[in-house]
């Protein structure tokens, strides 16, 4: 397509200029505020034909007031499974865009913005306003667009479209009208209203760290540093680092980097990419350092500190060769297991890829171990960092919450906007929030809140009372963040209250008191933003976390945080609170707070119902049931404790009704092969490897029986084709010895220790005799075998990934 005009008013029909300009597009962005079904009608079949032409379509649509129809969601969803699809969960903000981008591999693009939301009469009959605007005219404002439009589609506050999110957005949506009938009126006013966002702005250079870098590094450091070079040797190829907040990851990158020539940086706030790059330049002041953003290309830097949004873009990527670069650092590495993350990695071909980050595990649980093939090459916890005196003490005050969280309705990921904010926006509860902030106070304090409203009403309750207070979120207008830190470090501002813009990436080391005022629904989160009080400063001799404790989920196990352990705060069962805390810090809690841990730990779900709860919660977030390893990676409780109850995972989906009778029937006849899979033991991989070569074979030939010598190149390419896997299991001396292959070598360590050890233990399917290995299973039919061979697949490939994940994760002694 060649647009003719530079810009074009289009007061009607915008129908037609949509349809035109998908016809030759190579991608299609769609970020509106409503989707309607008659809009999906009218626009589907022109976005499957772009589609089958290979363009790439991305559609947000918003939650805002309910308006969007459930029915149009679901709509979009069936035009084509390579559609990506994903909603704006407001949470009561305004959301109220209205933009078309179509891109084209010539260089050309069309921008369309204005008034016309996704439905027939605003794009074929009513009276609205829409610019049209030629790429080549204003380029500039077009990348901004097609940035801007990345970070908003692939934001935390959105989700992926499927049935069971629609479902969950349909209840809301029925509840939210039955109590709003006069509907209409709102919609006509907040279509009428000015729509402003606060752009990102460029940090002043006087807003950025300052000061002198240090001329070696600094211990926590140097000990990455040392464990990061041990890698090297060992030849992998990509690692993490979990480093705890304000221990210098970002120095730590630099420092590391000196080792290559040629650096990407990738970050998913530009803050964080002023940030890095100035850091870099310090210590490498020789080099030469650009940004690959919205704004700027300047790709051929020695160092390139690019945005993901903007790499996020096909063409951007592969604006650069795949081996472009020698080293990659992905900052924030828990977020890189996100679909915009994976195409980066998955494009480019560095010598190296690091990850760092403060906390490796992701809000929905999806796996970042996996991305860096399990090799975490140094990990420091912040209580372990407090008691090396590289970070500061803390004094804890959990204070009793009266609010009846059971009596708010649970979300699946979060409580109910509505409910939740009747109890909070009280004057009563600002009264206990207020009296609770001034007896444990010190000087600047970040306020952790729920919501827009909530952070309001406290910002204005707590100026009503002369404390100089603002609140700063996604809606603000008038305030800069930068003018937020500005004023808490120089102390004309004693209290900033945010929604979720301080948990990562942000450094105030004066802050001296962190006040939560919401439940912890994210432990992650919580780590996130406990770290924002960590960093030493002077005169800054610890800081006080203010927590308000109510009855609402995860209140018995957040303390686990301050025991020095994450293995507490993953799996089912852990411990309520953690019992001691460093020299120098303090855990009070009040008799109330006490009082309710106990409760809370008596009435804690049973073990059963809970593993129930959290299968359901990954359900609902993939639309589908998860394999047993999305289980694994994604899931809330510990894999293992489904294998524990119920013998196997498929064991546990007949207890849950998750079974067809077909499985049902199935299952019942071959569970303790199932059983015997799961259960056998495994101090190598070599028993799963050799299943693993029976299943590639298919579903209709993988019970056949083997020899070691058919089975011998598979099992050796298997072990020496990942370096973490021939270091883990095949470096002893015997087997170091057939690095090289040797078919009559490793055929004889088959035939002595996964095919003989297996089939010779106590109630096993397996046979080996007269150099035959077998299953003993009864013949199975067409529908049997398929069934059957998919729950052994999916035990052996968790199986597979859960033991080198195990044997991998070994932490580094902290120097």
């Amino acid at each position: 397509m060649q647009p003719t005009l530079n810009v074009k008013l289009i007061t009607e029909n915008l129908g037609d200029e949509l349809i035109h300009g998908m016809q030759n597009a190579s991608a299609i962005y769609i970020m509106t505020s409503f989707v309607m079904q008659s809009g999906v009608r009218l626009l589907a079949p022109h976005l499957k034909s772009a589609l089958d032409k290979g363009a790439e379509v991305k559609v947000l649509a918003g939650d805002y007031l309910f308006v969007t129809q459930p029915e149009g969601l679901r709509a979009l969803r069936q035009i084509d499974d390579r559609l990506e699809a994903r909603l704006w969960r407001s949470a009561g903000a305004s959301f109220h865009p209205k933009a078309y981008l179509f891109d084209y591999e010539n260089g050309e693009g069309i921008l369309i913005v204005g008034s016309s939301n996704f439905s027939l009469s605003a794009m074929k009959m009513g009276m609205e306003w829409n610019l049209a605007m030629n790429a080549q005219a204003e380029p500039y404002t077009f990348q901004i667009a097609l940035d801007k439009f990345m970070q908003n589609f692939y934001h935390d506050s959105t989700l992926p479209l499927h049935e069971d999110t629609i479902a969950l957005y349909e209840d809301e949506y029925r509840l939210y009208h039955q109590k709003n009938p006069e509907l209409i009126r709102q919609i006509t006013e907040m279509e009428e209203a000015e729509y402003r966002v606060t752009a990102t702005e460029e940090p002043a250079a006087d807003s950025l760290e300052t000061g002198v870098v240090p001329m070696k590094p600094r211990p926590a450091q140097e000990a990455a540093l040392e464990e990061l070079e041990r890698t090297l040797e060992e030849e992998y190829n990509r690692a993490m680092v979990i480093m705890a907040t304000g221990l210098g990851k970002t120095y730590l990158a630099g420092f590391f980097g000196t080792r290559f020539t040629r650096i990407l940086f990738v970050a998913h706030r530009e803050e964080i990419l002023y940030q890095a790059q100035k850091s870099f330049q310090r210590i490498m002041p020789e080099r030469t350092s650009g940004l690959y953003n919205g704004q700027r290309k300047e790709g051929e830097a020695d160092c390139v500190f690019a945005s993901i949004y903007t790499l996020g873009m096909k063409k951007h990527r592969e604006a650069f060769t795949p081996e472009r670069f020698d080293l990659i650092v992905v900052d924030e590495f828990h977020h890189a297991a996100a679909a915009s993350y994976q195409a980066v990695i998955d494009y480019f071909k560095p010598n190296f890829l690091l990850g760092i980050t403060a906390t490796p595990d992701r809000m929905d649980g999806k796996d970042v171990y996996a991305i860096c093939g399990g090799n975490v090459a140094y990990r420091i916890h912040f209580i372990e960092a407090i008691r090396r005196g590289w970070l500061s003490p803390f004094r804890y005050y959990g204070v009793y919450d009266d609010t009846d969280y059971s009596a708010i309705r649970w979300m699946g990921t979060r409580y109910d906007e509505e409910q939740l904010a009747a109890a909070q926006l009280k004057e009563s509860q600002a009264e206990k929030v207020l009296e609770a902030w001034k007896r444990h106070r010190q000087t600047r304090t970040i306020g952790f809140c729920s919501s827009i409203r909530q952070a309001d009403f406290l910002a204005r309750y707590f100026q009503e009372q002369g404390i100089p207070s603002v609140r700063l979120h996604s809606g603000t207008v008038g305030i800069t963040r930068e003018e937020a830190i500005r004023w808490l470090t120089e102390g004309s501002l004693e209290v900033l209250f945010t929604v979720d813009l301080f948990n990562e990436g942000v450094d105030i080391p004066s802050v001296d008191t962190l006040l939560f005022v919401r439940p912890t629904e994210s432990l992650t989160v919580f780590t996130q933003q406990i770290g924002r009080g960590l960093r030493l400063a002077e005169g800054k001799a610890f800081y006080s976390i203010i927590d308000l404790i109510g009855n609402y989920r995860n209140a018995d196990i957040k303390l686990g945080l301050f025991s020095g352990d994450p293995g507490e705060v993953k799996g089912g069962r852990r411990e309520p609170f953690a019992a001691s805390v460093p020299e120098g810090c303090e855990l009070n809690l009040e008799t109330g707070v006490i009082n309710l841990l106990d409760e809370l730990s008596r009435k804690r779900m049973p073990h059963r119902d809970q593993l129930l709860r959290s299968f359901l919660d990954l359900k609902s977030e993939l639309g589908r049931i998860p394999s047993y390893l999305e289980l694994h990676l994604h899931g809330q409780s510990g894999s293992g404790e489904y294998r524990g109850e119920f013998g196997s995972y498929a064991g546990f989906l007949h207890w849950a009704d998750g079974l067809t009778p077909e499985e049902t029937e199935v299952f019942l006849k071959y569970e303790d092969w199932l059983r015997d899979t799961e259960k056998t033991a495994m101090n190598k991989s070599y028993k799963m490897i050799i299943l693993l070569y029976m299943l590639e074979r298919g579903p209709e030939r993988w019970t056949e029986p083997i020899t070691p010598q058919e089975a011998a190149p598979f099992f050796h390419r298997y072990l020496t084709e990942k370096e973490h896997r021939k270091r883990i299991d095949f470096s002893d001396p015997s087997s170091r010895k057939l690095w090289v292959y040797n078919e009559t070598g490793v055929s004889r360590l088959i035939a002595d220790m996964p095919m003989t050890k297996w089939s010779s233990s106590k109630g096993s399917r397996t046979t080996f005799e007269d150099g035959v290995f077998s299953l003993k299973l009864d013949q199975l039919g067409p529908p049997e075998s398929r069934i059957l061979y998919r729950w052994t697949l999916e035990i052996c490939q968790y199986r597979l990934h859960y033991h080198f994940e195990r044997k991998g994760q070994k932490q580094p002694v902290v120097h």
